[in-house]
């Protein structure tokens, strides 16, 4: 008999969403983290903002998952008092060769189930916010803003409730399959061995390591991850803004937007830094390029206002030249190892998603079972 159902490696917020889903679906769930406590990487380095669904492929994973992980997001929201507001977002042509580019996304956001679009004129969009500056923009009201780390505390309590714990500064260092499931070797103060029958790599930026480290799995089955930095600079005073303000999207990111957190703190980024390995130090030189972009579409952003605030890095598993990857959710179906769900490339909309990809990451590990998730 293994020592727990489930172990879900990483606490991040994909990580607690599918630990969560995996003990109300009736498992016994231990999640492993390295650090010290929930959400240290990707999950708290983020423009903490809810998406529509409106910029992925048709068809993709992340438009299916980002549509449905936003609906039941808000209703989770909702009913366990995480704060959140759903204010819109104006995605902006500054010039005119660029609305081609919203019509499309307006067209691929329809496609994805985002019935509430709407394409305004440039008057229309500067009447709303009349600091801004463009020719047209495309209007999504479903698109909001989350107190992340509130979220992460929900989740990890609704887990907790449901009988499942988390070890911390346990990093997992090699987990070997068996008859009936894997034994997984933890390191860190009290390292230990513990058997279990379903183990799900949540391990965000480490996703591709952990997979390495799991004997038995094909190498082809891992994906380098590769580092794309994004860094935020913070606006001194408040923006003239109520909505979210993002100019048209490019091949790698959402370009550098102005989003807003709970307080009404304005932060501008992220921008794309390919890097080599992890490190949040903002460099300060970056402003200018910052300060050229947002005055595309606000000329009017005071001089010297831009301090540099923090970053984030996003788990790509292609590179700068590629084309934008989909989420990668690889059962057994894909590299053979009953019992093993490996994520990889969960970058954006991955905290918008979570919920979604718990579901998918429990339907695949049990597909005789239904979750009772109500959320």
């Amino acid at each position: 008999m293994a020592d727990v159902d489930a172990i879900v490696i990483g606490a991040g917020v994909v990580g607690l969403a599918c630990a969560r889903e995996l003990a109300l679906a009736g498992q016994s769930v231990l999640v492993l983290e390295a650090d010290s406590a929930i959400g240290t990487g990707t999950s708290s380095r983020n423009s903490e903002v809810i998406h529509a669904g409106l910029y992925y492929p048709v068809g993709s994973l992340k438009a299916k998952l980002c549509v449905e992980g936003r609906n039941r997001l808000y209703d989770y929201c909702a009913t366990h008092g995480v704060q959140h507001r759903r204010c819109g977002k104006l995605i902006v042509a500054t010039e005119d060769d660029e609305i081609p580019r919203l019509e499309d996304l307006m067209r691929k956001g329809e496609a994805n189930g985002c019935r509430d679009l709407r394409l305004l004129s440039g008057d229309e969009a500067m009447a709303l916010e009349p600091a801004l500056s463009c020719v047209a923009a495309l209007l999504s009201p479903s698109t909001g803003i989350i107190d992340s780390h509130g979220y992460m505390l929900a989740l990890r309590g609704d887990l907790e409730e449901a009988g499942g714990a988390i070890a911390f500064r346990a990093p997992m260092i090699a987990a070997r399959p068996g008859e009936d499931g894997f034994t997984v070797s933890a390191g860190g103060a009290d390292p230990l061995d513990i058997t279990c029958s379903l183990l799900v790599n949540a391990g965000g930026l480490h996703a591709s390591a952990v997979a390495a480290s799991i004997d038995a799995l094909p190498l082809e089955a891992i994906p380098q991850t590769r580092y794309a930095k994004g860094n935020y600079f913070m606006l001194s005073g408040r923006a003239p803004f109520s909505h979210l303000i993002y100019p048209a999207p490019h091949a790698h990111g959402l370009g550098v937007h102005l989003t807003m957190d709970l307080g009404g703190q304005a932060r501008f980024g992220p921008d794309v830094e390919w890097v080599e390995n992890i490190a949040y130090a903002v460099d300060p030189g970056r402003v200018a390029g910052f300060g050229d972009a947002i005055r595309r579409y606000w000329p009017g952003v005071p001089e010297d206002s831009l301090i540099p605030g923090y970053s984030g890095i996003r788990p790509k598993i292609c590179g700068p030249d590629d084309p934008a990857a989909d989420f990668r959710i690889d059962g057994p179906g894909m590299h053979g190892l009953a019992g093993l769900v490996n994520l990889f490339g969960i970058e954006s909309p991955g905290l918008t998603a979570s919920l979604a990809i718990a579901r998918e990451v429990v339907d695949q590990l049990l597909p005789d079972r239904r979750t009772t998730l109500s959320a």
